[in-house]
């Protein structure tokens, strides 16, 4: 579980099977322990139904509950007053 919450802190919000792809670990177990996870509070799951190819696909959108990533570099817009 520890290698799903630090791949979803590196890389941000993912499918699962996008997770089971670069962890290495099986669609199967991924499944498993996000909903582990979700169910101690560390992360924040969402059904998600996608089509490719007009084929129905049935995944779980997970990400880091409460994680705020940094804000990106760059020039930031000024407030109006």
């Amino acid at each position: 579980m520890q290698e799903i919450l630090q791949y979803l802190k590196n890389h941000g919000e993912r499918l699962d099977s996008e997770i089971a792809a670069a962890t290495g670990i099986s669609l199967a177990n991924v499944r498993l322990g996000v909903s582990a996870l979700s169910a101690r509070g560390d992360v924040m799951l969402c059904r998600s139904i996608r089509f490719k190819d007009g084929k129905q696909i049935d995944a779980m959108l997970c990400r880091i509950s409460g994680y705020i990533p940094p804000a990106a570099p760059g020039r930031k817009s000024k407030a109006q007053l």
